[in-house]
């Protein structure tokens, strides 16, 4: 299955040329495609991209204006889509990630070995080799002050599936990312992942890790510093929580605990 990969720069153009650097370097056959979004413009950037040889088509966008994270990338997939019918899986990579064994291998491996996995996603680490945070329950208010006030990062525990995991990196296939619509652009900058995994597994499709990729992941929570990006994550959470996808899942929720009281109660 081969692969086509969307990375967004917004000011991140020397990590952007690291990033495909390593790429190019797995020689992985499957990569033959790439889209980089310039979401500022970056020249300098832009003519040394140019003026590299790679071994998988680079395509590059300048954006005339700035978009949201969703947008540029269902922009960069409707792009892919029309140049051949797209690939059959399309990866979500932040420019901000270290690739220093080659992933794919692993990720494609879970997704072949499952029809319904809409989506896989390696072990992401820090510059130290420790293992983040990204795998996830659903930020609810009470788990959010756990976080944040208690220092509880670790919400997932061992064996326990994540209800989502941050699209730092993604591996997606074509059809599962197509028929949801992508991500949903009225967010801006944050919780659309939150808001992609619930819609994709409330599809029907599976969210796997896939054992064996690893990737490091230098996490910045901007949020946690600046007021205008706490702002834009403080509205992106009342979106979520008013979200069709986040009523649903509590449903859900409700009704497997219902169930499993039900059944305590038998003889």
């Amino acid at each position: 299955m081969n692969i086509s990969a969307s990375i967004v720069s917004h000011g991140h153009g020397t990590q952007v040329e690291s990033l495909l650097a390593q790429l190019a370097a797995l020689g992985e056959p499957r990569l033959l495609r790439v889209f980089v979004t310039f979401n500022v413009p970056e020249p300098a950037s832009v003519d040394r991209l140019r003026g590299r040889d790679w071994p998988f088509q680079l395509h590059i966008l300048d954006n005339p204006a700035p978009l949201g994270f969703g947008a540029n990338h269902n922009r960069a997939f409707a792009l892919d889509g029309r140049i051949d019918g797209g690939h059959p899986l399309f990866a979500v990579l932040n420019p901000d990630l270290c690739c220093r064994a080659n992933p794919f291998p692993a990720l494609v491996a879970e997704l072949a070995s499952d029809a319904r996995a809409g989506a896989v996603y390696p072990t992401q680490v820090d510059v130290h080799g420790h293992r983040q945070d990204h795998e996830r329950l659903r930020p609810t208010p009470l788990r959010l002050l756990r976080r944040h006030l208690l220092g509880q990062r670790i919400e997932v525990a061992a064996g326990q599936s994540p209800e989502w995991v941050n699209a730092a990196f993604l591996l997606l296939r074509r059809p599962a990312f197509a028929a949801l619509g992508g991500f949903d652009e009225a967010y801006h900058m944050y919780c659309e992942d939150v808001d992609f995994c619930l819609r994709l597994q409330l599809a029907g499709w599976r969210l796997r890790h896939a054992d064996g990729a690893v990737v490091e992941h230098q996490a910045q929570r901007t949020s946690h510093r600046h007021p205008r990006y706490l702002l834009w994550h403080a509205q992106s959470l009342v979106r979520l929580w008013r979200s069709p996808a986040w009523r649903a899942w509590g449903a859900t929720e409700e009704h497997t605990r219902a169930g499993a009281a039900d059944r305590a109660d038998l003889p």
